[in-house]
């Protein structure tokens, strides 16, 4: 059946396998553990944790070599959100780390293909201030000690992979539009799969935050060559923007129970509010009417995964004013067991972003997701600096000017991003998250639902499906029963077939505690691995 492509799909595990049989797709250690999106990533993760980092040092590390070697979906221009486990105090905390607009935007003005690409499309990057707060507060290791391997990693470079090949052939011409695209081809073209890419430019920044510290980024040269370059450009961020470091807000997550355990996820701007309706709706239901592999669970599933970012469409709320919602309705079980009585009532009637996950031996746990928004973001990049800026402004609201992220000066755009830790009594059981926009929190639910009687790799590994608001069913259909397409079909759904192992549905990296063993698993879907610290 044809189908339009809405974004780059994956090829086959099997061919995966075949491309690249040395990633380590799941690991065990009693010491420690990350499972990134990439492999250098992990990498370089486990050489801090074998050094004596814990698992904010190694997530931090992870992430500012995300930015290196998968830098399509995050880097310095993006912003960061996280979810920490403190094991010292037994404290759950979230890390509000949204970007933010520019003073000098127009509110609700800005034209659709300046929200998309070009230098209009930028709000204040976040990541190095969140990444350098968390790593200040939290972690053990000075900031030139964990920008080392980031900094290694763009002097050095490392082999193009066939899933950073294939995103940048899909997105060529706007990089040749861009001025990104002078860092990301070569001579007008993708560079090949193999071939060692390296970002001595990108090397360079790092370098000088890695000597000035983060203020340099907003304060200092780093600063000067953004407001230059975004002047020349008609940018929309200035000196003046970047001087209000975008520090991240410790706020308390969201909490509900599922399959007997306690999970702490993102709220707001994030999107654990619909993480929390999914999973409140499906204990409604049994394990046997919900399984995702059989045609009647995949409906119900379906049915579920839109009820729920639907409610979070229509209900927005700024958590810095919380009071213009009357109550949290979204969060209660009696609201989630109204959905499941009008889900089986209508059953009845009609038949790029970036995440990883660590844990330490000392139970500190890390679940963090990074983004610049869209593949390859901005198309934008400073010729002095070597990053991507991100495209958040094409994430806000333009219309409805009530609109908690209706875009005005120094507004925050609206995010998917859901990091989630789940707890077995007292105790940290599993980090988990994912990149994917909408589809973050239905990957997480299926993923969760599944480990009660899958493996952890078989969990992330089992084929996907989520429902969009206007009711398009997206399923890796090759790996999944014919009769699912069929009944949905029936019951008033679009089917969109998507390849197996999709990019499309999500990238979810966890971490699992089970007896005296950390297990990591990065999913088979782009190029992660997972490992602990490296003897």
């Amino acid at each position: 059946m044809p189908r339009k492509k809405v974004e780059f799909d994956t090829a086959d595990l099997e061919l995966s396998r075949q491309r690249a049989p040395w990633i380590q797709r799941i690991a065990a250690s009693p010491d420690g553990m990350v499972a990134t999106a990439h492999f250098k990533a992990t990498e370089a993760a486990q050489a801090i944790l074998a050094q004596g980092g814990n698992a904010m040092d190694a997530a931090v590390t992870a992430a500012f070599a995300l930015g290196v070697c998968e830098p399509a979906a995050s880097g310095l221009g993006g912003q960061t959100m996280a979810l920490y486990y403190n094991a010292d105090g037994g404290k759950t905390i979230a890390f509000d780390g949204s970007s933010r607009a520019p003073h000098r935007v127009s509110p609700g003005e800005l034209e659709k293909k300046e929200r998309l690409r070009g230098y209009r499309a930028a709000t204040v990057p976040s990541t190095p201030a969140v990444l350098a707060y968390l790593l200040q507060h939290y972690g053990t290791m000075d900031l030139k000690q964990i920008l080392k391997p980031a900094i290694a990693l763009a002097e050095k470079g490392y082999k193009v992979t066939e899933l950073q090949h294939a995103l940048t052939q899909r997105e060529i011409e706007h990089l040749k539009a861009g001025t990104a695209g002078k860092f990301f081809l070569k001579n007008g073209r993708s560079y090949k799969v193999g071939a060692i890419f390296k970002q001595p430019v990108l090397a360079q920044t790092l370098a000088r935050i890695a000597g000035y510290g983060v203020e340099d980024f907003y304060h200092g040269e780093i600063a000067r060559l953004i407001h230059d370059d975004m002047e020349k450009n008609d940018g929309l961020i200035r000196n003046d923007d970047l001087a209000q470091i975008p520090w991240p807000i410790e706020r308390k997550p969201l909490s509900c129970r599922f399959q007997g355990n306690r999970v702490h996820t993102f709220g707001e701007p994030g999107a654990g509010r619909s993480l929390v309706e999914m999973l409140n709706v499906a204990g409604k239901f049994s394990a046997e009417k919900i399984n995702p592999d059989t045609p009647a669970g995949a409906l119900l599933l379906s049915e579920i995964i839109r009820q729920a970012n639907l409610d979070r469409s229509d209900r927005p709320y700024d958590p810095n004013f919380y009071p213009q919602i009357r109550s949290k309705r979204m969060l209660k079980e009696e609201y989630a067991e109204k959905v499941a009585q009008q889900i089986r009532s209508r059953l009845q009637e009609h038949g790029d972003t970036t995440h990883l996950s660590a844990m330490d031996r000392h139970g500190n746990v890390v679940s963090l997701t990074q983004s610049i928004e869209r593949v390859y973001g901005s198309f934008s990049a400073t010729p002095e600096l070597g990053f991507l800026y991100n495209n958040y402004m094409s994430a806000f609201e333009f219309k409805d000017i009530t609109h908690p992220n209706y875009l005005r000066p120094a507004a925050v755009p609206w995010a998917s991003v859901a990091p989630t830790i789940v707890f077995r009594g007292r105790k940290p059981w599993l980090a988990i998250g994912s990149p994917g926009s909408e589809r973050i929190t239905s990957a997480i639910l299926q993923v969760l639902m599944r480990l009660r009687y899958q493996s952890p790799y078989d969990a992330v590994a089992s084929p996907r499906l989520h429902c969009s608001i206007k009711g398009r069913v997206s399923i890796e259909a090759s790996r999944m029963r014919d009769d699912i397409p069929v009944l949905l079909k029936k019951h008033g759904f679009s089917v969109d077939l998507r390849n197996s192992y999709s990019f499309y549905l999500g990238c979810i990296q966890l971490v699992v505690h089970e007896k005296n063993e950390l297990i990591g698993v990065a999913d088979p879907r782009r190029d992660g691995s997972a490992g602990g610290p490296l003897k």
